[in-house]
């Protein structure tokens, strides 16, 4: 293995393939990255055997070979060079020496051979996403996911296909998003299943990180699913199990509905959340007849607040308490101007939805007032 390549894309290529390494493992190849000299391209690869990411890059290679070399230190190092041409060749031992304009070095590695082998999808449905819609889609549910794995299908999002509409939900049992994308073509196969939501973290980072409108190729298959786009792939394992009948937790009806500027509530929710208790989170909300919406608490050890928010309100007067954390979740993703506020009653789920768009709603349980 000999090849040279320019730090500035080794960089980006061990940025991405970073995200699918987990510095715990037991097993010491699982702590590596899996370099493949091959033809004309540098091949990249890292798994936790929860995701695979793999991903090449432009190289001129003279002699194709691979090694795997510990993630940690060889990114660390080579972000430490400056922007110049590296030059990578394999030695006895296993062995990587690398040369730059200015340095000289050698990281041991762990044979290529040792590295796990990842499935191929077999028999896949296929369907292809609009990358833009997808990154806000996935924005706008994954923060509602339960990050308690004892309950592994409320960790993962549900990814449902039925002819052109991709719907993503997300749920942790006190919050619910969901949000739906039309596709451009009409798939033949009804598709669902749960992906984890760290997967999807993962793959937003990524893709946000791409400059490329190229659709984004989905493969899903019984246990995995294939992100491809470009030179990247991202392969993960799917939750078992059955996601939670979520329709039925919708609101259907409201009692009082009002739309503000949503810049204005964050604003209002910051400033009495300054106020909360800690372990409750509890903010009292009121609309009332006088075309108000009034964020306040009760007092407590450092004070208390109130805040109205002038506003026009449809319906009767009606109060509800929510936990202040999971309206700034939703308020700073919702990627809106002006957001929808719905309630019905003290004891039934607020209804947040963007503005003159039903293609997303979030709901949040109501706390005790």
């Amino acid at each position: 293995m000999k090849l040279s390549v320019d730090q500035k894309s080794l960089i980006f290529a061990l940025n991405i393939v970073n995200k699918a390494v987990s510095l715990h493992n037991t097993l010491p190849v699982l702590n590596n990255i899996l370099l493949k000299a091959e033809g004309k391209r540098l091949y990249f690869s890292a798994t936790n055997l929860e995701i695979a990411i793999h991903f090449w890059i432009q190289a001129d290679i003279q002699n194709e070979g691979s090694i795997t070399l510990p993630a940690k230190l060889f990114t660390n190092y080579i972000h430490l060079l400056q922007d110049e041409k590296i030059e990578f060749k394999l030695e006895e031992g296993l062995t990587l020496a690398i040369k730059s304009k200015s340095s000289r070095t050698k990281i041991k590695g762990i044979s290529a051979d040792e590295f796990p082998l990842i499935p191929k999808i077999e028999q896949p449905n296929i369907v292809n996403l609009p990358v833009e819609e997808f990154i806000n889609g996935i924005n706008q549910v994954v923060f509602a996911a339960s990050v308690n794995l004892s309950r592994p299908t409320l960790a993962g999002i549900l990814f449902h296909v039925d002819k052109n509409k991709l719907t993503l939900v997300a749920t942790d049992s006190y919050r619910l998003s969901k949000k739906i994308i039309t596709l451009q073509e009409v798939v033949k196969n009804n598709i669902q299943c749960i992906i984890p939501a760290k997967t999807i973290q993962e793959l937003g980072k990524i893709l946000m990180s791409l400059s490329s409108n190229i659709p984004i190729e989905v493969q899903v298959s019984k246990n995995q699913i294939l992100f491809k786009v470009d030179n990247i792939e991202l392969v993960s394992r799917l939750i078992e199990g059955s996601f939670p009948d979520y329709e039925k937790i919708i609101p259907q009806t409201s009692k009082t509905k009002c739309t503000l500027l949503t810049q204005d509530f964050i604003l209002g929710v910051k400033k009495v959340s300054l106020f909360v208790l800690e372990e409750s989170n509890n903010i009292k909300i009121s609309l009332t007849n006088e075309q108000k919406l009034i964020l306040s608490t009760g007092e407590t050890q450092v004070g208390e607040e109130t805040t109205e928010i002038s506003t026009q309100i449809q319906g009767e007067d009606n109060q509800i308490a929510l936990n202040f954390q999971f309206l700034l979740d939703i308020l700073t993703n919702i990627g809106s101007h002006e957001v929808v506020f719905e309630i019905d009653s003290k004891l039934s789920p607020a209804l947040l939805k963007p503005l003159g768009k039903d293609d997303y709603i979030h709901i949040i349980m109501p706390l005790k007032m």
